[in-house]
């Protein structure tokens, strides 16, 4: 077995790890938090349930049995790929959570690219340049990345679709729909991204390499791009796992600041309503992308330069 291989199945061992960390905390919170999971399976206090009612609920859904057993009975069904049924939506979590996915990653995949494309043209713009237009636009991402994305949303909403009425303030049909969602869960995370490329940029663009390239008459774009720009796409890669869960955090604010359909909504509501598989099952998801992004960069990044992988 070749070292790279055990490292990754290192690598895959500690994914695990991930997940059943994941899984066993977030099943602690619930839990341990107040409220009583038989009444909001059976619609809350409004409900009025009898006594023979709720005793009756907590037998269905084990909930009479002491915590550990609970855990116990959850970890063997998630071993057996069986994430359980929504307590609320009566479907199984895997079909519940496959409904709204699809929106959710519309939505990240396009705010990812979109704050990656921004952040390489903003780097190779400004890395190396006055002093003023670095200040400048150093200020300008200090202040982007420090805003959270519902003070972006609610910016975007007040300008573009209250004063000028140019996009819509709310709902999931059309690609205007998906504008300043988009916009809203990119733009922080440009800041932070374009800090990293361009001082990698500037480091870059000092190297003996470059000076010979522009020695033997190369464009400064020519320099810019062809050279200096592939060693810095490897801090870039690295940073995909600080993108990937930024995007997915900032998607429960957005799809509710936007009324949009996605599983960051759903994760919200059944938190709300302790529909305690719904939330278990959104949080492997999000752990499950965490794992494989991360192990996908260090893939990447054996590609890109080898010298540099910290296997």
């Amino acid at each position: 077995m070749t070292y790279h291989l055990k490292k990754i199945l290192l690598r895959l061992l500690a994914g695990i790890g991930v997940l059943w960390g994941a899984a066993t905390l977030t099943f602690a919170a619930i839990n341990l938090t107040g409220g009583d999971t038989a009444l909001a399976i059976l619609g809350g206090p409004e409900a009025m349930p009898t006594p023979e009612v709720m005793a009756q609920v907590r037998k269905e859904y084990g909930l009479d049995d002491p915590l550990p057993v609970q855990y116990a009975n959850y970890l063997l069904k998630l071993a057996k790929g069986d994430l359980g049924e929504s307590y609320q939506l009566r479907i199984p979590v895997a079909d519940a959570i496959t409904q709204q996915l699809s929106a959710t990653i519309q939505l990240a995949l396009c705010a990812g690219v979109l704050a990656v494309s921004l952040s390489v043209l903003l780097a190779i713009l400004t890395a190396g340049r006055a002093q003023w237009i670095r200040s400048l636009t150093s200020g300008l991402e200090l202040t982007i990345t420090s805003a959270p994305s519902f003070v972006v949303g609610l910016l975007l909403l007040l300008v573009f679709s209250f004063h000028f009425h140019w996009l819509p303030a709310a709902g999931s049909q059309g690609w205007k729909a998906l504008v300043l969602p988009t916009l809203s869960l990119a733009l922080p995370i440009v800041g932070v991204l374009t800090q990293v490329l361009r001082q990698e940029l500037e480091d870059i663009l000092e190297q003996p390499f470059i000076v010979m390239a522009r020695a033997r008459g190369m464009s400064e774009a020519g320099v810019r791009l062809r050279h200096a720009l592939k060693h810095a796409m490897v801090p870039l890669a690295t940073l995909s796992g600080f993108i990937f869960a930024s995007l997915l955090g900032g998607a429960v604010v957005v799809e509710m600041l936007f009324a949009r359909q996605g599983v960051g909504r759903l994760m919200l509501d059944a938190a709300n309503t302790k529909d305690i598989p719904i939330v278990l099952g959104i949080t492997l998801l999000a752990a499950l992308i965490y794992v494989v992004v991360n192990l996908l960069v260090d893939l990447l990044n054996a590609l890109i330069d080898p010298r540099r992988v910290a296997w």
